[in-house]
């Protein structure tokens, strides 16, 4: 490539990159239905495959993800909210058992229990949830006096299922033309770095995202089944928190633990904790990892943490849905700049 040449690339991504800041609000619900489409095209092809038609296949695809968000909205979300809200009043409860229990043992120590006082945390955790409550109900008022803002909203509620469908009948029409568009100099060996991306973002969307959603179920029953009040709400976030390997496990056994204490105030409910999230974890090791991941590669858990952090602070929500796929691209390129320098002569020559 010229330098001229090098010099229009760079013009190019810098300007699509102050483009895509500028219009990051409008194009969310295009992304949204971009990451849906990527995780629904092979359930399509694979309906293709037992001679279903491409737009029976879609309209089987597209109505099961409607009705699974249907019913989340509808039953899951406000359950998890309402577990949400007990558990954050009842935390100032768990602060003053916490400083009753310690005191004793506090004095036979030595130490004065007034100066270790939790009182000051609970008046603290008091203050930042009256802050919080303002705050969302400052938001909802603005919602609904802004009479913009509440039909931007419906219009991207309703765009993404709409986007969704026609990005997925046409996923593979719009593939195949984006391949025809390319330099034929350069076309296979991007196509080889585009297959490869694939194969990292797919263990992780496509498999973790299953073996996460398992988890969270596995998880939620097992201590419903202990009679913890807030199962979902503990089972659901240690299932998502284990995209990193053991984080979810840790962080579920510690919140489902300490809930479980301080519900039946006796030691036998965390063993069954510690039991419902060991037999969880010799299922997923044994069976859904197997399952929906293999032997596929995915994104290192820094990258994933790193990537999310960083596309949320740079552009919003649409950083969010942006980070794993760039994430992926990142990685690939990364490992064959690396194999390039392994193989080359700057690393290679000896010293002199």
């Amino acid at each position: 490539m010229t330098e001229t040449g090098k010099l229009i690339v760079v013009i190019a991504l810098i300007a699509a990159i102050w483009l895509f800041t500028q219009l990051s609000p409008v194009l969310m619900p295009f992304f949204v239905a971009a990451l849906l489409a990527y995780l629904g095209d092979p359930l399509v092809d694979k309906l293709e495959s037992w001679k279903l038609s491409r737009m029976v296949s879609v309209t089987i695809v597209f109505s099961a993800f409607f009705i699974f968000g249907l019913l989340t909205l509808i039953i899951l979300v406000p359950i998890l909210g309402s577990q949400l809200a007990g558990l954050i009043k009842i935390i100032p409860e768990y602060i003053s058992y916490i400083q009753s229990a310690l005191s004793p043992w506090l004095l036979e120590i030595g130490i004065n229990p007034d100066s270790f006082n939790l009182g000051i945390v609970k008046e603290v955790f008091n203050d930042y949830w009256l802050q919080m409550g303002k705050v969302a109900g400052g938001i909802f008022g603005s919602i609904t006096k802004s009479g913009m803002v509440l039909i931007q909203w419906i219009i991207n509620l309703v765009l993404i299922p709409v986007l969704t469908f026609y990005l997925l009948r046409d996923w593979d029409i719009l593939v195949a033309r984006f391949r025809e568009l390319l330099p034929r100099h350069i076309a296979p060996k991007f196509i080889s770095l585009s297959l490869e991306c694939d194969e990292m973002l797919s263990a992780f969307l496509r498999g973790q995202l299953m073996v996460m959603l398992a988890l969270g179920a596995l998880y939620s029953f097992g201590l419903a089944m202990v009679g913890l009040e807030f199962a979902l709400l503990i089972g659901m976030t240690a299932g998502l928190l284990s995209f990193v390997p053991y984080l979810g496990l840790m962080v579920g056994i510690a919140i489902a633990g300490f809930a479980a204490f301080f519900q039946f105030h006796e030691w036998l409910p965390v063993v069954y904790v510690v039991l419902v999230f060991s037999i969880a974890q010799g299922i997923e090791s044994a069976v859904l990892t197997p399952r929906f991941v293999g032997e596929r590669i995915g994104l290192h858990p820094v990258a994933v943490i790193f990537a999310i952090l960083a596309g949320g602070q740079l552009f919003g929500f649409t950083g969010v849905l942006l980070a794993l796929p760039v994430a992926a691209v990142v990685m690939v390129l990364l490992r064959h700049v690396h194999d390039r320098y392994i193989n080359s002569e700057l690393y290679s020559q000896d010293q002199t």
